[in-house]
């Protein structure tokens, strides 16, 4: 029997099972260590089900946005035209209930496909033993769910330990009424007054999706506006939406502590302040699972915020260690991790590679609207680090967004003076995810607006908006005569 190579990969989250299907696929021996279940926490406690949970409000928002402009009749319980009221509701438990369901389910899935694949999965808390051996192998120990501990040798390891909401000393969560993002999912009644602490896109999403369902929000930034790490023109759009549909933005305004009183808690601001609410989500950020691993003992070089460093490739600083995923802090979105893990076992295995190229992903704020971006952004072009023509085209003006009673969101595309070629784009709308993609396409590909411009697109459809901005910058290269 020939040589087989052995990988140990620590983490079932994208990065890991992705990463062990790959190296499957190319006749490795693969063993995944995963504590919590396949998928990790993008599947089990933050992706899948903040997305299913969002999926809901957004049947709420668009019901209660749009029914009497499309002239849809609520024939019981409908509010007087002159009293605003709220139409529908929502049974809270049960939608978190299916929330669970699909999150378990999805798991399931992933693990079968792994075994499928041929890899071995244990369970457990997997972290490495010393330096490389001599004959160039790790050591990787595994403490078992009943404390039993395995030893494993690879001859190459991914850490793919992803990350966890970071707690504020004066703001410890109690799992009942201050709640990090992973405990929300326990809640069986919607939370009468939400206080949602951090205006990144965690806050964001959920302070927009419980909004929906029906609480009453106040969104805490510390901030001069809400996602201030989107486009600012994108960001403008929906805290004017989320300002116009009744909830508190609290610009400036910096939480020190969290304490509960009673049934309500209390958010103290630096400023002396204090709101009030019943329930506080804390959404200031993640810190990466990299303590008690055995990195820095194996020669795994890390941050000052303690994630891994890696190189375009998923290497870190030891030989024979890669890592993917949050735990890297290079790009916290699941389909960033899940490329990590896959570049990383097609490098170490010698198949064909190309680096990572963060200018070609493209993410997704699942707010409603939802803003969807890809490559260089308007922070690039406002600094100089990029020249580039911008249009911006409001939604507005497009048949099917009037039909469909859609009055926020836009469609921006940036491309170089010269060539005309696409090098980003950003998506105000309903499901701007979907309509994302074909400015990826573009980005990836080096697409000029004149070839996305002669593309037919559907009439009526929101995706003309895209092939209408491509033909606003193509007419602005020509008139310009470059």
């Amino acid at each position: 029997m020939g040589y087989v190579t052995r990988i140990v990969i620590i983490g079932g989250g994208p990065g890991g099972y992705e990463a062990a299907l790959v190296a499957a696929q190319l006749g490795a021996e693969v063993t995944v260590v995963d504590r919590d279940g396949l998928g990790g926490a993008s599947v089990l406690t933050d992706c899948v089900p903040s997305k299913t949970l969002i999926a809901t409000a957004e049947v709420m928002t668009t019901f209660d946005s749009s029914y009497e402009e499309l002239g849809i009749i609520v024939a019981d319980d409908t509010p007087p035209l002159e009293r605003s009221a709220r139409v529908v509701g929502v049974d809270l438990g049960k939608v978190n209930r299916r929330v669970k369901r699909l999150a378990l389910a999805q798991s399931h899935d992933i693990a079968a496909s792994v075994t499928r694949a041929g890899a071995k999965v244990i369970r457990g808390h997997g972290r490495l033993s010393g330096p490389q051996t001599t004959d160039g192998t790790r050591t990787v120990l595994v403490e078992g769910t009943d404390g039993t501990v395995e030893e494993l040798t690879a001859d190459a390891v991914l850490v793919a330990t992803g990350g966890r909401p970071r707690e504020l000393e004066d703001a410890r969560p109690d799992g009942e009424r201050i709640l990090t993002w992973t405990q929300v999912y326990d809640l069986d009644e919607l939370p009468e007054e939400l206080i949602v602490v951090g205006s990144g896109v965690t806050g964001a999403e959920f302070a927009g999706a419980y909004q929906a369902l029906g609480s009453t929000v106040t969104l805490v930034s510390s901030r001069d506006r809400v996602l201030p790490g989107e486009d600012p023109d994108a960001a403008a759009v929906l805290e004017d939406v989320f300002r116009r549909r009744g909830m508190n933005v609290m610009a400036r305004s910096r939480a020190q502590s969290v304490k509960r009183v009673g049934d309500r808690v209390e958010v103290a601001l630096a400023d002396g302040r204090v709101i009030s609410g019943t329930h506080c989500l804390m959404a200031v950020g993640a810190i990466p699972n990299s303590t008690g691993m055995g990195l820095e003992e194996a020669g795994v070089k890390l941050t000052e915020s303690g994630h891994i460093w890696t190189d375009k490739v998923s290497r870190t600083s030891a030989p024979g260690v890669y890592a993917a995923g949050d735990v890297t802090g290079v790009f916290a979105l699941a389909s960033v991790a899940a490329m990590q893990g896959r570049i990383a076992m097609y490098h170490f295995l010698g198949d064909a590679v190309g680096p990572l190229n963060l200018k070609t992903v493209s993410s997704n704020v699942f707010t409603d609207p939802e803003i969807a971006t890809v490559g260089y952004t308007q922070a690039d072009v406002d600094s100089k680090r990029i020249e580039a023509n911008v249009v911006k085209l409001p939604l507005l003006r497009n048949p099917r967004a009037k039909m469909q009673g859609i009055r926020d969101g836009f469609v921006k595309l940036f491309c170089r003076p010269g060539t005309g070629i696409v090098v980003g784009g950003v998506i105000v709308a309903p499901k701007a995810s979907e309509l994302i993609h074909p400015i990826s396409i573009a980005v990836d590909n080096s697409l000029t607006v004149e070839q996305i411009a002669n593309a037919f697109t559907v009439y009526p459809s929101l995706s003309g908006s895209v092939a209408e901005v491509a033909r606003q910058l193509y007419n602005r290269k020509s008139a310009d005569g470059s």
